[in-house]
């Protein structure tokens, strides 16, 4: 028992010597939770004599599983039957049982590509018009619905307007052929094995029987259909174990609610709380720096991190006069770090699109890079869509454009083939080019707005059409891309690729750490997202990613801004984010050209302007820079006196601007 206890701080030795009774244990950033539920199974078979096929263990990778799998088989010497995601549990489940509910035991799982296509058939089969209404969003929508354990049937009871009403046939007819065709998607197997307990008491009673404890990592990311198979497992015995931190919920827009965590004590009155808060991982700038973002948040608990570590070290704050001069900047000062190798280092940024600069700069000073959850970004299907129409512009004898075009869609080659023969291309620069292809084309209708994904896709075209515009000539510009893609603008030979930087969004991060962390773009409309400033709730997400990114730096944490931003050929006046003026001045070491000046013991100069987002900051009339630069505003948002309470509750209607 003591070899077992022997690690562990106090606090984590009460989480883990929890027995009986249902517990939450909040755990923050760094505050080493795998170590805590590998020892609690560990605990529950070594000195509680629990077999190992009556303890599940949940969590939400494969990764992540493997790695606990493998902990706990070198503690015990026991493998666990029931261990692993969600999806993959209740696919084991369903392979036995599925029967029951009319599902045949063989069932193929659609990933998602087969998914599209099943939606694909069923616009056929409807007489749909993809370009009406876009199928990846009508999927999203799909899912989104199952994740509330919304049914086909009551989704077509519900749905109002055309939309909705369109969902409801395409999402009814897709559930007929899914089991026409003996198939299931991810989703399902949640909602299946939901069903499956619902309406066979005996198989439910089975597994209540036989799983005694259930322990379920990273509970702020569960969605309604798996707190529902959560409550389902847990019961008769209640011995449930969760772990989880609300400020590190981040995935809203795939289904996950930290309020979860919040509805365990009315379904379990008896719940023990347990908290760890003792962080391993980084400084104590670092935590408190973390902590300042993150305490503006007032919807959920917030975890006050401290560290046995004594570096002084502080935070930096580069600010760079342009996005380009940003990217030279940091990847500058990554390939002059001493004491670190490139494979400590990470870049992490709000989108995708933001890449771009930063592979340039690394590309351009000889500094190797990798991308995580994502192709480079002139590798990217979008941007080599758009390239080849701007390839076959200036020259129609590229068959491998031509072919990559039609592939695109014979409709939208047809109507660039036509709109093309008007153009005079001596006259258009390459964004004006780009822009005549875009519409021609209509290509951008491809992706819906409101899907994350299909967002960052038109957000990397909008990047695009930025690097067009900073050359005259449309052959300059396709030069430059090849020679970026090839190497060719390197000053040296690249590293072996081992030992190269990651790069990676902010969402991409989560669950990673490094030594040496760079977060740029560190701007109002970038972190938090332009999407979340008239938002209350998307605004506290955006915290919590801010959250994130901080955490997972544990030796050094560099924060960047542009002063300007090139948007389509022409600069603009970038705001510091609100995240960074919430950092207290005495743990921050200013590099770069400063816009305003440091306390030592208070925030920011100007601060005071954007505590808990408050009316003085916004001075009533306009969405401005602080009070401190406001002789620099970056624009106005213009609203009237009557819509003000609503705009600060964010409850405001977008119809309601005035002028920008």
């Amino acid at each position: 028992m003591s070899a077992l206890l022997d690690n562990l701080n106090k606090d984590q030795k009460q989480a883990v010597l929890h027995y009986e009774g249902p517990a939450l244990v909040l755990a923050g950033a760094g505050s080493g939770k795998t170590r805590v539920l590998t020892t609690r199974v560990a605990y529950l078979i070594e000195e509680k004599n629990i077999s190992p096929s009556n303890i599940l263990l949940v969590t939400f990778t494969n990764k992540a599983a493997h790695e606990m799998n493998k902990r706990v088989l070198d503690l015990t010497g026991s493998k666990l039957p029931f261990s692993g995601t969600f999806h993959s549990l209740c696919a084991k489940i369903l392979r036995i049982n599925g029967h029951k509910i009319g599902l045949n035991n063989y069932f193929v799982i659609y990933d998602s590509d087969e998914q599209l296509e099943l939606i694909k058939q069923v616009y056929a089969d409807l007489n749909l018009n993809v370009k009406e209404i876009n199928p990846r969003a009508v999927h999203g929508t799909i899912s989104s619905a199952k994740n509330e354990m919304v049914s086909a049937e009551e989704y077509e009871r519900l749905a109002t307007g055309k939309y909705q009403e369109t969902v409801a046939r395409v999402y009814k007819l897709y559930q007929h052929k899914l089991k026409e065709n003996q198939a299931v998607d991810f989703d399902d197997l949640l909602l299946l094995t939901n069903q499956l307990f619902a309406q066979d008491k005996p198989t439910l009673a089975y597994y209540q029987d036989l799983i005694k404890f259930v322990l379920v990592d990273e509970y702020q990311d569960t969605n309604k259909v798996q707190y529902q198979l959560t409550k389902y497992l847990a019961k008769p015995q209640n011995n449930l174990f969760v772990v989880g931190d609300f400020s590190q919920s981040i995935y809203a827009w795939r289904g996950a609610d930290y309020k979860n965590m919040m509805l365990l004590k009315n379904d379990f009155p008896d719940l023990t709380e347990y908290r760890l808060e003792q962080n391993y991982r980084s400084t104590q700038s670092i935590l408190d720096a973390a902590t300042q973002v993150i305490s503006h948040n007032k919807s959920h608990p917030i975890l006050s991190l401290w560290t046995e570590n004594i570096s002084d070290a502080k935070i930096v704050h580069l600010e760079c006069e342009s996005g380009e001069s940003e990217a030279m900047e940091v990847v500058g000062k990554i390939k002059n770090l001493i004491d670190y190798n490139y494979s400590d280092v990470a870049i992490l940024y709000r989108t995708n699109a933001q890449s771009r600069l930063f592979e340039e700069a690394c590309v351009k000073k000889g500094v190797p890079y990798k991308l995580v959850g994502g192709f480079k970004f002139y590798e990217r299907k979008e941007i080599k869509d758009v390239l080849s129409y701007l390839k076959l512009a200036i020259n129609p004898n590229d068959t491998v454009s031509r072919d990559r075009a039609l592939k695109i869609g014979k409709r939208r080659f047809i109507a660039f083939e036509v709109a093309s023969k008007e153009w005079k291309l001596d006259e258009l620069n390459p964004a004006e080019l780009l822009e005549k292809i875009l519409t021609a084309t209509t290509y951008r209708d491809k992706y819906n707005q409101k899907d994350e994904d299909d967002l960052d896709k038109l957000n990397n075209i909008k990047e695009l059409l930025n690097v067009a515009a900073q050359f005259e000539k449309v052959e300059s510009l396709l030069e430059n891309i090849a020679l970026v893609q090839d190497n060719e603008m390197a000053d040296q030979n690249l590293d072996e690729p081992r030992n190269a930087i990651t790069m990676m969004s902010l969402h991409s991060a989560k669950g990673l750490e490094f030594p040496v962390v760079f977060m740029v773009g560190m701007e109002e409309g970038l972190l938090p997202h332009s999407r979340a400033l008239l938002d209350k709730e998307q605004m506290e997400e955006e915290r919590r990613l801010c959250y994130v990114g901080i955490t997972r730096a544990r030796e050094k944490l560099i924060l960047s801004n542009a002063r300007h931003r090139f948007v389509y050929g022409s600069g603009s006046y970038a705001t510091i984010s609100r995240f960074l003026l919430d950092i207290d001045g005495g743990i921050i070491k200013k590099e770069g050209k400063q816009s305003f000046d440091y306390t030592q013991n208070n925030h920011y100069q100007g601060n005071k302007n954007w505590q808990d987002d408050s009316k003085s900051f916004y001075d009533k009339s306009s969405f401005a820079l602080p009070k401190s630069q406001s002789d620099k505003p970056k624009r106005r948002l213009v609203i009237d006196d009557d819509s003000w309470s609503s705009f600060m509750n964010g409850e405001f209607d977008a119809d309601k601007i005035l002028d920008i």
